[in-house]
């Protein structure tokens, strides 16, 4: 995916980039090429393989989450730093923590943080389900099968909060002993199953709240 396919794409998702935005993803590429080689942060290095399977992807949240209207967002899982990193560029709005349990990964995500000038924004060395403050989403980006999930995430959700789990195939992993266990304390609110542009593999949105979240 080239830069130009990049802006095509995120404009049928709503996003309208601006010239800044596309410098601080440039750059955030850069800085992520210039440390995967201190430190193993992704198996995919090629430019155009980067702006599909990480910048793009990333930014796929928005099919289901108008994330404009949003407060906080928790990243868990972060690692590279997708999809929060991403979406702190394009969604300044939003005020993002990065959670990762590798102490050189969350150095890296600080240096990133500095290097693009974002605010709103810290990256903390914790496991999930060691850390205590509460988000209106939550986001999970291929970290844990869902049942692990939900026990490392679901107490980090404010009232009405969301946990959106950004997966491959999910078809594996929903069974239906699975399914019987979520339902017993979760609501599956919505799975949007799609396909990546270019290439075609397979993608899923999963979106999470706990039962007692619901509006009635």
């Amino acid at each position: 995916m080239t830069e130009k396919e990049f802006i095509e794409e995120v404009q049928k998702l709503g996003i309208m980039p601006t010239k800044e935005q596309l410098q601080q993803l440039e750059k955030f590429y850069r800085l992520l090429i210039e440390w995967n080689q201190k430190i193993n942060l992704t198996r995919i290095t090629e430019k155009k393989d980067v702006y599909l399977k990480h910048f793009y992807d990333s930014l796929t949240i928005v099919k289901e989450i108008d994330l404009s209207k949003i407060d906080t967002l928790c990243d868990v899982g972060t690692g590279a730093g997708f999809p929060g990193i991403v979406l702190k560029i394009f969604y300044p709005n939003l005020k993002i923590t990065l959670i990762d349990s590798l102490l050189k990964r969350v150095n890296y995500l600080n240096e990133i943080i500095k290097e693009l000038k974002l605010k709103d924004i810290k990256a903390i060395h914790i496991r999930a389900e060691d850390y205590h403050e509460t988000f209106d989403i939550v986001t999970a980006r291929a970290v844990a099968n869902i049942e692990k999930l939900l026990k490392y995430t679901m107490h980090l959700l404010k009232p009405k909060g969301k946990l959106v789990a950004m997966k491959g195939n999910i078809e594996e992993e929903l069974s239906s002993k699975v399914m019987n266990n979520i339902n017993k304390k979760y609501k599956i609110i919505k799975i949007n199953k799609f396909l990546l542009p270019k290439e075609n593999s397979k993608r899923s949105l999963v979106i999470i709240e706990k039962k007692d979240n619901r509006i009635i």
